[in-house]
């Protein structure tokens, strides 16, 4: 029989419009006693569930975390009695409790047992942190989409600015549209309004804006004009309140920059995510299996069936992906070291994981030591292994067909 961790315990099924609520209790002779009662989810109606969970003795809460719906009365119920957020994926389904009372005896009585474990929820500052970098991310995806409509216009049209200007979005560049929108259809008028560095490109300017608009061209050009604007807006607005909100973390989001790849909106998202108290988290390692950039553990009969990462924080997982796609590009790092020598073999897009791992250990690292970053070099795997890095480039210039004589340097010897 399984050890009971708490005689009073309470397990919530949550829905959109009700609450089903299990208070489950073992007395002195080990007599379990069963509480089950239905509440609505507005503030009162939970306000009044705990009430009545401190007037049963609860002494420990437990709910799945269903869609946005546990978050309404994780917040009411946080400073009142100790909840705990269980992912659902860890409650096994069990034939026969497959109604919503059952659900919530299930819990309570998975909890009474400590079969539960708690998932991470970051304080309220940065669950509101958490709100603005992914509304700033949405809004960055939705001027994106504007972006790329205004570009097919643009095609349509046979204006082939994209073809010649790196950012359409550019000064330059939002000169020349606005101007077209108001009818000016001279290229060489056009062309002249190229700023700085995008003079050079005057004459194919003057190519790429002759084309064919027309008044249906302008008004859809115009109008995804107010669209970027109005996103721009939004985005810097966000952002303002971001920094303003991200000044008590200002010394680790400077540590942060320092990994190749991450800039100050990266550090600002990550830090959102995970925050920067890695006493959270056992180890890195652990880190990375909740941001679902590790390997995926699935071992039958001594075989190793898939590999395949595992579901995390997809916010997080995409802020590392980007800052690994940054420092893949990168001059002399290890980073891009590792980039280099995994693409070949295991493709690009499991080379940007391995090195979003990577870079998640060295933040866990960087945050829970507050230590700076170490650059280990490109040069890292040949200094790693000297004897190994000269065998396989030995066995390479054989195969192209050269007979090779190694003979130390003076300095070396």
């Amino acid at each position: 029989m399984m050890d009971v961790l708490f005689r009073c315990c309470a397990g919530l099924d949550v829905h959109k419009k009700n609450v089903v609520v299990c208070v489950r209790r073992v007395d002195e002779g080990g007599k379990v006693h069963k509480l089950t009662r239905t509440f609505g989810t507005f503030t009162r109606q939970i306000l009044e569930m705990s009430d009545w969970l401190a007037a049963e003795g609860v002494c420990q809460t437990a709910m799945e975390s269903t869609g946005v719906y546990w978050k309404p009365i994780y917040n009411l119920l946080e400073g009142r009695m100790p909840v705990i957020l269980v992912n659902a994926a860890h409650i096994k389904q069990v034939p026969g409790r497959k109604t919503d009372a059952k659900d919530c005896e299930w819990i309570a009585e998975c909890l009474q047992h400590g079969l539960l474990r708690g998932s991470f929820v970051p304080p309220q500052p940065l669950r509101e942190l958490r709100d603005l970098t992914r509304h700033r991310a949405k809004l960055v995806d939705s001027r994106t989409a504007v972006i790329n409509r205004l570009q097919k216009t643009l095609e349509d049209a046979n204006i082939k600015l994209a073809s010649v200007v790196t950012d359409v979005t550019g000064v330059s560049a939002q000169d020349m549209l606005q101007s077209l929108v108001e009818g000016v259809e001279d290229p060489e008028q056009l062309a002249q309004m190229a700023r700085g560095r995008m003079r050079g490109k005057i004459p194919a300017l003057k190519l790429a804006l002759e084309g064919k608009m027309t008044e249906h061209h302008r008004f859809m050009i115009d109008l995804m004009l107010r669209e970027i604007a109005t996103f721009n807006e939004f985005i810097g607005q966000v952002s303002a309140k971001i920094e303003e909100l991200m000044r008590p973390f200002a010394e680790q989001i400077e540590r942060l920059k320092e990994v190749p790849g991450i800039d100050r909106t990266t550090a600002e998202n990550i830090v959102a995510e995970v925050g920067v108290d890695m006493s959270q988290f056992p180890s890195a390692a652990h880190l990375a299996s909740w941001a679902g950039v590790c390997p995926g553990n699935n071992v039958s009969a001594g075989k190793r069936k898939s590999g395949r990462t595992t579901k995390g924080n997809r916010w997080l997982r995409r802020a590392l992906t980007q800052a690994a796609w940054a420092a893949s590009r990168t001059k002399g790092t290890y980073l891009s070291a590792q980039y280099h020598r995994l693409s070949p073999r295991r493709g690009k897009k499991r080379a940007i994981v391995a090195m979003a791992h990577t870079i998640l250990q060295s933040i866990f690292h960087l945050l829970k030591s507050s230590v700076h970053y170490q650059e280990l070099g490109a040069d890292y795997f040949d200094r790693l292994d000297p004897e190994a890095t000269t065998r396989y480039l030995v066995k390479r210039l054989q195969r192209l067909g050269y007979v090779v004589e190694l003979k130390p340097t003076p300095s070396a010897a």
